[in-house]
């Protein structure tokens, strides 16, 4: 699996990796199980500070979408699809939100939609 940065991006670097990431995990190109390069490898590769791929496997890692294994290296997580897993951790959160707040499904429903719509 083959990563890029495009330096004339608005997107930070770490965030471009990190969404690579989970993007090749969703679609099969990264199967769980498989190594991702060291961070020193990958940053020489793309050109990158050690800080920034560091950061990305960080954020990955707190995301269940890998998982460090100390000195073997970080694979991408075998614990079910983790993209899905993050996914409805991150509703079942905004779902408490909401109701602790006392908002209706309905206008719950309509903030996402307006969030997700100017991400796109």
């Amino acid at each position: 699996m083959r990563f890029s940065v495009d330096a004339g991006s608005s997107t930070p670097p770490y965030e471009q990796l990190r969404m690579q990431v989970v993007d090749a995990v969703r679609d099969g190109r990264l199967a769980a199980g498989a190594k991702l390069p060291t961070v020193r490898a990958l940053a020489d590769e793309l050109g990158l500070a050690v800080n920034t791929v560091a950061r990305a496997y960080k954020e990955l890692e707190a995301d269940g979408v890998v998982e460090g294994r100390g000195r073997a290296g970080t694979f991408v997580s075998t614990a079910g699809d983790p993209v899905e897993r993050a996914l409805q951790a991150a509703a079942s959160d905004f779902a408490d939100i909401a109701q602790r707040l006392g908002v209706t499904s309905d206008a719950a429903e309509a903030a996402v939609a307006r969030a997700l719509r100017t991400r796109v």
